[in-house]
């Protein structure tokens, strides 16, 4: 959970340099994922899918979802949310913080994209995931894309 925490605090601040109608513009409108062409539509995907991590790791434990219904998020919205989904995450894990590694590899939990993950394997997707998606913001930037000021 620290590094899932630390992966998206370096998102947060990011996602707060960018000013908010470039939050929003279209910036890829070739690509075929309607989740990546604007970093409005990347933070929402970003979002939903940590909502997504904790509800295969509560099905595995027997405890019912309570994500919110997935949609298109404002830039306040989405920084909110992503704290909210990694506070859901937390939540998911309470008491079970002190697994025994029998116990972590016990959990199959298998992935609609077909991947199988233990719960230690799709944590770190999560944290991967959200990497993987600051880094194309990055990018967005650096190709002018959008623009953020520059960090002091």
């Amino acid at each position: 959970m620290d590094e899932y925490e630390r992966a998206a605090s370096d998102l947060v601040r990011l996602i707060e340099r960018i000013p908010e109608e470039d939050f929003v513009r279209v910036v890829d409108s070739q690509t075929k994922d309607d989740d990546c062409r604007s970093v409005q539509t990347v933070m929402s995907h970003v979002v939903r899918a940590g909502y997504g991590y904790a509800d295969y790791i509560r099905e595995q434990f027997s405890i019912p979802s309570s994500r919110p219904q997935p949609r298109l998020l404002s830039r306040r919205e989405s920084l909110e949310q992503l704290g909210a989904a990694l506070r859901y995450t937390a939540e998911t894990l309470e008491g079970r913080w002190e697994m025994s590694d029998e116990e972590i590899n016990g959990t199959v939990i298998k992935s609609r994209w077909g991947v199988v993950y233990n719960v230690e394997g799709l944590l770190e997707h999560a944290v991967v995931h959200i990497l993987r998606h600051r880094r194309q913001i990055e990018k967005f930037i650096w190709r002018g894309l959008i623009g953020a000021p520059v960090e002091p």
